[in-house]
């Protein structure tokens, strides 16, 4: 396993992050211990989740993930969590999520209740990386090109949300901050206000980043790479759409036949995108999956891939392919394929 300096800190992360939002809908508790004990023995120390997680989440099982997560790390004990580096988030506003906080806000006081419950459900004294789920302004993110409106009504509160968390980092309960789907207007902000008033630097962005989504090189791949924010890529496989699986219909317990909401990576082009890269793979000795995630890998800008899986089988698979490194002709293919259907899946 290899590893990276998280941007601004002296904590080196593992190349590959483990993504949990399947634990507690898709996975059992021992299963989530399972893929946790893997990812260990493999190498990984990053660990990536959220409050809101699972997906496809409830009341009844709202942060399971974190639970099952935390009654691992009471099992590993405290010498062991000292080595893992732990990412959690608070979810931004949306619609149907009421049962999480009212209001889904990012105020001081939603700021220190999602933190508590974090620590009380991770069984953790403090957390390594805290980042914001999604953004409080309305703004183009899942699935949106554009935006449509602005928000008028939203106000900037971005030296409000870095004061709270200047003392929760002072009170050491969590040691660094990250932003998650946001864009150049809000990195930038937040580092205006951090270098104005002294106040802690977001260090990383968790965004997506695939063959069929590579909206951060426009914009945000300049402002990371200059400015030293590490790109924390999610979604490398598309939801699972750059595995394949979903190119001759929705597979019974897959993910999007469970979840048909998702419809970021289901339009006609994406399906027309992914059996060009599937071609390419396939015309290279490659799997899907090996092509998809090696393209990740080998961005300079990425500083850890957030893989996913909802079996041992699939986990291993994922983090083999990182393995892979991919020719400068594979390369220039992908690029042409880009050309044809680019960004499908925003």
């Amino acid at each position: 396993m290899k590893f990276k300096i998280l941007p601004q800190t002296d904590i080196q992360v593992s190349e590959i992050c483990l993504g949990t939002m399947t634990f507690g809908n898709q996975n059992s508790e021992s299963e989530a211990h399972a893929q946790l004990d893997y990812a260990i023995e493999r190498g990984i120390n990053f660990i990536d989740t959220a409050e809101m997680y699972p997906i496809g989440g409830n009341a009844q099982i709202f942060g399971s993930t974190e639970r099952y997560i935390g009654s691992w790390i009471h099992k590993i004990g405290p010498s062991e969590r000292e080595k893992l580096v732990l990412a959690t988030k608070i979810a931004g506003p949306n619609r149907g999520m009421e049962y999480i906080r009212k209001p889904l806000d990012f105020s001081k006081k939603s700021i220190h209740e999602a933190v508590e419950l974090s620590l009380k459900n991770l069984q953790t004294d403090y957390i390594d990386l805290y980042q914001m789920h999604w953004p409080e302004r309305v703004m183009n993110m899942f699935g949106k090109r554009g935006v449509t409106e602005i928000d008028t009504k939203w106000q900037d509160n971005f030296f409000e949300v870095l004061s709270v968390y200047d003392g929760l980092i002072k009170e050491g309960k969590i040691k660094h901050i990250g932003v998650s789907n946001e864009n150049p207007y809000g990195v930038m902000r937040f580092l205006q206000e951090s270098e104005k008033h002294n106040l802690p630097r977001i260090v990383s962005i968790q965004n997506p980043y695939s063959l069929l989504n590579r909206l951060f090189e426009v914009g945000l791949s300049e402002i990371c790479m200059r400015e030293n924010v590490g790109l924390l890529a999610y979604s490398p496989l598309g939801f699972g759409f750059l595995s394949g699986k979903y190119l001759n219909g929705f597979p019974e317990n897959s993910r999007l036949k469970l979840f048909p909401n998702f419809t970021r990576y289901t339009n006609e082009n994406c399906y027309k995108a992914t059996q060009l890269y599937k071609n390419l793979a396939e015309a290279n000795g490659l799997t899907l999956v090996q092509l998809a995630e090696a393209f990740v890998h080998q961005q300079s800008f990425v500083t850890s891939t957030i893989i996913g899986a909802t079996s041992l089988e699939q986990l291993k698979e994922n983090i083999d392919a990182f393995d892979i490194v991919l020719s400068k002709e594979i390369l220039a293919e992908i690029e042409k394929i880009q050309e044809l259907h680019p960004n499908p899946a925003p």
